[in-house]
């Protein structure tokens, strides 16, 4: 069995160990030569994305394919890519996934939000997302292929929680009345995936998210607990000289419903709350 990745970042790294250590043989792509050394040391095989020989040979028998990166003012680089080297391998893989986020659906004012619901992205990188998955679902349908697309929330896990910036003396308790995000830790997007990949279904959309939707001033105060240090003071959201970025951030709330995933992949999240997740990262040392 044969894995392509575009974009071998934080998630696509760890899809593509789960599935070397289920015996497939994986490529993807990535920059830099030493990057490309220390996934070959993992049994990960790197190319160039604009190295139109090696993508055709890399998609050539694949079984499935995986896209991580993010669309930009041109489109889906993915789609850029992958599309054309596909059709020279002749190549018609069993399932790809497309990465998407929750940020296609824009402000709810904390009301639930569902696959069904409208999409109503209100910045330009949630308005980019909605159309490279519109893009995929298009070619999909036009080339016969199995297309699923998969909307993340906010993700943590090791190296990358609000443990690491307590840690880092970077934790802050940022309060907005009545906020609250949907967050998925990573061990349980690899989960999903590996769901969907043995119930493949063209046109797939699915929420993968935890159970409980919180403040995340929540979240930062159970982590301090968890490290015994004390909880940042709280910084009231209008007080704040927040960045653009952040702004932005805070201006979408939602609860993010994952029953879809559940009954009709037959998945589970593995850390149902950041409560487990984050006992589990700091059970395994980070």
């Amino acid at each position: 069995m044969r894995l392509f990745v575009f974009g071998l970042g934080y998630v696509g790294l760890a899809f593509c160990k789960a599935l070397v250590a289920k015996g497939w043989s994986v490529v993807g792509t990535t920059r830099g030569a030493d990057r490309a050394v220390s996934l070959r040391a993992l049994g990960i095989e790197t190319i160039d994305a604009n190295d139109r020989a090696a993508m055709t040979a890399a998609l050539t028998g694949v079984n499935a394919v995986l896209i991580t990166a993010p669309p930009t003012a041109e489109g889906c680089p993915g789609l850029q890519a992958v599309i054309p080297a596909l059709a020279a391998a002749q190549a018609f893989p069993d399932w790809i996934g497309y990465l998407s986020t929750t940020g296609v659906y824009g402000d709810f004012e904390g009301r639930w939000v569902f696959e069904s619901s409208p999409l109503k992205a209100q910045s330009v990188e949630g308005a980019r997302r909605v159309g490279a998955e519109r893009d995929w679902q298009e070619v999909g349908r036009g080339m016969g292929l199995t297309v699923t697309t998969f909307r993340l929330p906010g993700i943590y896990g090791p190296g990358r929680s609000a443990l690491d910036r307590l840690r880092a003396g970077e934790g802050r308790r940022i309060v907005k009345a009545g906020q609250v995000f949907s967050r998925i830790h990573l061990d349980d997007i690899v989960t999903g995936l590996l769901a969907s990949l043995d119930r493949p279904r063209a046109g797939g959309v699915y929420n993968l998210c935890d159970d409980e939707p919180a403040p995340p001033q929540d979240v930062m105060e159970h982590a301090a607990g968890l490290l015994g240090v004390a909880v940042p003071p709280d910084l009231p959201f209008n007080e704040l000289g927040l960045s653009p970025a952040t702004r932005r951030f805070y201006a979408e709330n939602k609860r993010v419903s994952n029953a879809l995933a559940k009954a009709e992949l037959g998945w589970r999240p593995r850390y149902p709350t950041y409560r487990e997740g984050l006992a589990a990262i700091l059970a395994g040392g980070g």
